[in-house]
């Protein structure tokens, strides 16, 4: 509601622009009546390229529809009856209107909110007693809007000069018309007799040099006035490329650059409701331009004047199509991009638009969009304008789509919702590129017409790169190639060159955006975290930040070579680390309970001086997608030795059995979370609650973990007990730091020569009894009932 009682206070212009946002389509009433229940919901939430997303829509409009009629319900009195009736014709009006197509409703309304917050953020800023206050957008915004104003002016005045020139030119020729009488008369007198000549030709020849001295002075004063006019154009063509290049140059390219940043966990890149508004004002000054230059072109022709002036009027003409079709070519734009990591047989979707479609009548005659995806050469080729007509990488279905025109909001856009790569050609690998490191773009094209087939475009755009996979194997190298892209691209690049080393701090930034998205979460990776990276990068053991500020990593580094003594690369660990997280462990990474970025030594470090029972949860080292547990003990073996045990990794595969919250609440040996949390406080939340009677001759099976060396049940799955899973630890001593690699003797046949539990075989046995318990106690027990 607070966005509708600052919009009730505009004035002026955008008053007008706010009144204007509302009609039959939707009526400012129902904005007024309803205006809490409107900006309460969350219209953002809705995928409008998402026919899946219509139902939401619906409920939507259904609500909608229900506030109303509650609103007209509850009118009472003389003024209340009129209003009753006309919210109810309002209620039915909506209905009627966006019933079938509840997403244009959802289109509409979000059209208005951006509008009204845009026009009371600007009227705010506008308004504003110190300019210093304004941030940089502000001021950036203020200054196109004051550059439109002034293009305005001059367009305003230009078009008064040339009116000025018609009518001047206009009466010229009349009194040239005139002179041509007056020859004609003086012609005529030969064929009279001389006293009557004499008598008529004086004043004719009198009145002939008056109508010439007028005509030689109006001719020099229409050529001025040409020449005036055509100085104006000049200087308003070259503001109008002074403000064709900030928007086009520097908001459309950073709108590009934060759709790139978006694709790698980056915030949304923003709607494009303002540099569409900007791009239309700017097709419309430069159209009416364009138009003054014809008309005084016409005026020339009209009137040929010998000077400069025709060679003036040709380099303006020239200039003001250079000027529109760049910025035809230039806003037909992605808006939203195809997936960067495209699977073949897979159906994908995306969406071009052009801005300035509306206000250039486009739609008028609605163009077809075509999809082609091509290689990084066939792009290099392409922006260097040779002859790449026809030539395509692969085959996409439902590669055709004609652009829709949407009324309430003004876009004309393209919605591919149902294209498949039915096939990929690849080209000739360099060295040890891998498949997963190669780059594709999907061309859109397409051909349209302005100004009544005056001017015909051809235009062209290409998506971010993408890797084009056959199998679900290849997701995690194909993304670190995007991810790679998408960060340390440069604008302007020659398709699609990226530097092969990047600064540490760099990836950092990268890979901490990714990891936040990824997860969805605002606890991204501190300093601390961002340091165990860099250990693990380089094989380092420096604690300090500022030894790995100047480091650089290269793309090898990063996803091409393994990490010393282990079979993955960098890219691939921490990969494994944001799935596991993102699947199984969000909540508790959120609530600070997993430490995670910390290697066997440093918990080792952490927990010796901490009592009996404490533990903390760390990622795996040695297993791509892994977590451990490690806590402090006694060893059971020597008696007064502390030691820090490590419990086999979990992976996905484990937490599909049973969560982690409800293994920590297994494992009774497990007092407090790292440093000193008790347990149940931090995942007591998170536990299953317990499992209710049997009912319909079914026992419901529980399954719990423990760890054999913590433990002195031996459980029997007839007596009717919970069924455990072993799960092994692997210890390491504490009372001698300097021997933390060295494992005491153990003669538990579970653990392996590196004293780390085998789970394979105990896993196995595991799964077998929960399925034994899931089937019906008839079938288990030889039809006995429970």
């Amino acid at each position: 509601m607070a966005v509708w009682i600052q919009a009730q206070q505009l004035q002026g212009d955008a008053l007008h622009q706010m009144q204007s946002l509302y009609g039959q389509h939707f009526p400012i009433e129902v904005r007024h009546y309803l205006s809490q229940w409107i900006e309460g919901q969350l219209w953002d939430a809705i995928d409008l390229e998402n026919p899946q997303e219509e139902f939401k829509a619906k409920r939507l409009l259904d609500s909608l529809i229900q506030e109303l009629q509650n609103k007209a319900e509850h009118q009472v009195g003389e003024d209340g009856f009129l209003l009753k009736i006309k919210l109810g014709h309002y209620a039915s009006q909506l209905k009627s209107t966006y019933d079938r197509c509840p997403l244009e409703l959802v289109r509409c309304i979000k059209h208005i909110l951006y509008t009204e917050q845009r026009l009371v953020r600007e009227a705010t800023n506008s308004s504003s007693p110190v300019g210093g206050m304004m941030d940089s957008m502000s001021q950036k915004y203020q200054q196109i809007n004051q550059a439109f104003e002034e293009l305005r002016l001059l367009t305003q005045d230009t078009e008064n000069d040339l009116r000025k020139l018609q009518h001047n030119q206009e009466y010229f020729i009349i009194q040239y018309q005139e002179s041509l009488r007056i020859q004609a008369q003086l012609t005529s007198l030969a064929t009279l007799p001389p006293a009557d000549r004499q008598l008529r030709e004086p004043a004719l020849l009198s009145k002939r040099a008056t109508v010439e001295a007028w005509l030689t002075r109006e001719a020099n004063t229409l050529q001025k006035y040409r020449l005036d006019l055509a100085e104006k154009h000049q200087k308003t063509l070259q503001l109008l490329r002074k403000q064709q290049t900030m928007i086009l140059d520097d908001e459309l390219i950073q709108w590009k650059r934060r759709q790139q940043l978006a694709g790698n966990g980056g915030p949304p890149e923003g709607g494009l409701d303002i540099l569409q508004s900007w791009c239309e004002k700017l097709a419309e000054t430069i159209w009416q331009n364009r138009q003054q230059i014809r008309r005084a072109e016409h005026l020339r022709q009209q009137l040929p004047i010998p000077g400069p002036i025709e060679e003036l009027l040709n380099e303006l003409n020239s200039t003001i199509t250079d000027i529109i079709s760049a910025l035809v070519t230039s806003t037909f734009i992605i808006e939203k991009q195809p997936p960067q990591v495209l699977k073949t047989q897979t159906k994908f979707a995306a969406t071009v638009r052009l801005l300035v479609g509306g206000k250039l009548n486009v739609h008028m005659n609605p163009p077809q969009v075509k999809a082609t995806i091509i290689s990084e050469q066939q792009a290099k080729a392409l922006l260097k304008n040779e002859n790449t007509r026809n030539d395509s990488s692969g085959e996409i279905l439902n590669n055709n789509c004609v652009m829709e025109y949407h009324q309430t909001t003004g876009t004309l856009s393209a919605h591919f919702r149902n294209m498949s790569l039915k096939r990929i050609k690849r080209s000739d690998r360099r060295g040890a590129e891998s498949v997963t490191e190669e780059k594709f773009t999907i061309l859109f094209e397409s051909q349209f017409s302005v100004g009544g087939n005056e001017l015909v475009f051809q235009v062209k755009t290409l998506s971010l790169p993408v890797v084009v996979i056959v199998h679900g194997s290849q997701d995690n190298n194909a993304t670190a190639t995007v991810l790679w892209d998408n960060a340390f691209a440069e604008p302007g690049r020659v398709p699609f060159l990226v530097p092969d080393k990047v600064l540490w701090p760099q990836l950092c930034d990268a890979i901490n955006m990714k990891y936040k998205a990824e997860v969805q979460s605002n606890r991204g990776l501190s300093e601390e975290n961002l340091v165990f990276l860099a250990q693990k990068a380089f094989s380092s053991s420096s604690n300090n930040p500022d030894d790995y500020r100047n480091m650089t990593m290269t793309w090898s580094q990063f996803n091409r070579e393994s990490l010393p003594g282990r079979n993955f690369t960098f890219w691939q660990w921490f990969d494994g680390v944001m799935e596991l997280t993102k699947k199984h462990l969000k909540p508790h990474w959120n609530d600070g309970a997993i430490l995670g970025f910390v290697n066997k030594q440093q918990a080792q470090d952490m927990l010796m001086s901490k009592p009996n029972g404490t533990f903390l949860l760390r990622f795996s080292d040695s297993e791509i997608g892994g977590i451990t547990i490690a806590w402090v003990a006694e060893n059971p073996n020597k008696a007064g030795e502390r030691m820090v045990w490590n419990l086999m990794p979990y992976t996905t595969k484990d937490f599909s059995i049973r969560s982690l919250a409800d293994r920590i609440s297994d494992l009774n040996h497990l007092l407090f979370l790292y440093p000193d949390r008790p347990k149940d406080e931090v995942f007591s939340k998170y536990y299953t609650p317990p499992l209710s009677k049997a009912v319909d001759g079914y026992v419901k099976p529980q399954i719990k973990q423990v760890v054999p060396e913590f433990t002195t049940a031996n459980p029997d799955p007839a007596s009717g007990n919970p069924t455990y899973m072993d799960h092994g630890a692997s210890p390491a001593p504490v009372n001698h730091p300097h021997n933390y690699g060295i494992y005491p003797p153990m003669s538990d046949s579970m653990l392996d020569a590196d004293g780390e539990f085998d789970l394979d075989d105990t896993m196995d046995v595991a799964r077998h009894v929960e399925e034994l318990l899931r089937r019906p106690v008839e079938s288990q027990w030889g039809g006995q009932q429970s």
